[in-house]
């Protein structure tokens, strides 16, 4: 039987979520096209965690440890993958669309000499054929990819399928390879604060834009995530004034989000925002601007001053609370 493989991510010595949600959508392709699946883990100790892939589906899993994969090294991580599907007859290659997995798949297609679907947010098959839709042109259009060279490499983009728990005990296999000298090392990856949970993760977000006026008005988004259980974003201008850190930026230079409810506070709603936050299941626009183009994207709408709203929203929904 063939093989689809998922490339997982591990930051922290923890399997990312986003590795979830990847799982759930390997055992589907999986269904449709008779294969079976096997996750990958990459690091310098990391088979400790080989049994947590088993939690949502995942029957096979291989771990490769060497301590050149201990920091992210996009040479020696591409080759590891590389050799692995080889060595698994790989047809499918998975892993989530972050910064790390889009980097670290452009370079495995290079080294198979293969083509890869970036961002897909869906897919749907025909026989033994796969045919992924992904967002283009800012998200004006969907296009459909169907990938004709072996193995088809995808990023699936995060929150595009609800990871779903299918609890079995998982076949550990360690594989050896040989890895080069890396070229490169990612040496340390900087959070905005400890334990916040990253936006393209966030079921969640509440995002404030330069109708905010000052970053000393960010309480009230903070308020308002606090209470809903979210996390706080921002719009372009507001990272570039440096009010809040570049790791809270929504848009065409930031991050790609796909939420269960987005609150836009303050946000116009400029193209290179709006098309990155299109697969969001609710959008709600606080605006004073009736005209502003958020609305148009909007499920929901209030027409007003974000520091009237935002107030009245955290004290409804503390009061829904009890």
């Amino acid at each position: 039987m063939s093989t689809i493989l998922v490339i997982t991510e591990i930051r922290e010595g923890q399997l990312k979520n986003i590795n979830n949600e990847i799982f759930t959508a390997a055992n589907q392709l999986a269904k449709e096209t008779n294969h079976s699946v096997t996750a990958m883990l990459l690091g310098a100790n990391v088979g400790s965690l080989a049994q947590q892939p088993g939690e949502y589906g995942i029957e096979n899993v291989v771990v490769v440890e060497d301590a050149k994969l201990e920091k992210y090294s996009p040479d020696c991580y591409a080759v590891a993958v590389a050799e692995v599907a080889k060595q698994k007859s790989a047809e499918v290659i998975l892993m989530g669309a972050t910064n790390m997995g889009k980097d670290l798949m452009a370079r495995v297609a290079s080294i198979l000499d293969t083509t890869l679907a970036q961002d897909v947010i869906s897919f749907r098959t025909e026989g033994r054929e796969i045919i992924f839709t992904r967002p283009m042109y800012a998200g004006k259009v969907r296009a459909e990819v169907k990938i004709t060279s072996s193995p088809v490499l995808a990023t699936i983009r995060p929150k595009s399928f609800k990871a779903q728990e299918n609890k079995t005990s998982a076949n550990v296999k360690k594989i050896s390879v040989t890895l080069p000298e890396p070229l490169v090392v990612v040496e340390e990856i900087v959070t905005s604060e400890a334990g916040k949970l990253d936006v393209t993760e966030a079921d969640i977000i509440i995002s404030g834009g330069r109708g905010m006026k000052s970053p000393e008005n960010w309480h009230l988004i903070e308020n308002l995530a606090e209470v809903t259980g979210g996390t706080c974003g921002c719009s372009r201008p507001v990272s570039d004034e440096g009010w809040r850190d570049h790791g809270e930026h929504i848009g065409q230079t930031g991050k790609t989000v796909s939420p269960t409810l987005y609150v836009a506070c303050g946000i116009s709603g400029a193209i290179q925002h709006l098309a990155w936050i299109s697969s969001s299941k609710y959008i709600v626009a606080i605006n004073k601007d009736p005209d502003a183009p958020i609305f148009k994207a909007a499920d929901y709408g209030i027409v007003g001053d974000v520091f009237d709203v935002l107030p009245a929203m955290t004290d409804e929904i503390k009061k829904l609370k009890g």
